[in-house]
């Protein structure tokens, strides 16, 4: 698995040499958060998902 988050991260890295600045930045960041991955930190892993609305918000009068 270490070696599989390597080569995404060195993947990002080819891809930012090329691009607009915006998404330089954006791919440097995610293969920042690979590399994390590749050495078996946790601090990279994305942020835990959102827990739903409660269906009430959705309803709206009248409705079940």
């Amino acid at each position: 698995m270490e070696e599989f988050y390597r080569g995404f991260a060195q993947r990002a890295r080819d891809l930012a040499e090329k691009a607009d600045p915006f998404t330089k930045r954006r791919l440097l960041d995610l293969a920042k958060r690979y590399d994390l991955r590749s050495n078996g930190s946790t601090q990279g892993r994305a942020p835990a998902p959102r827990a739903t609305p409660p269906t009430t918000l959705f309803s709206g009068p009248g409705e079940a």
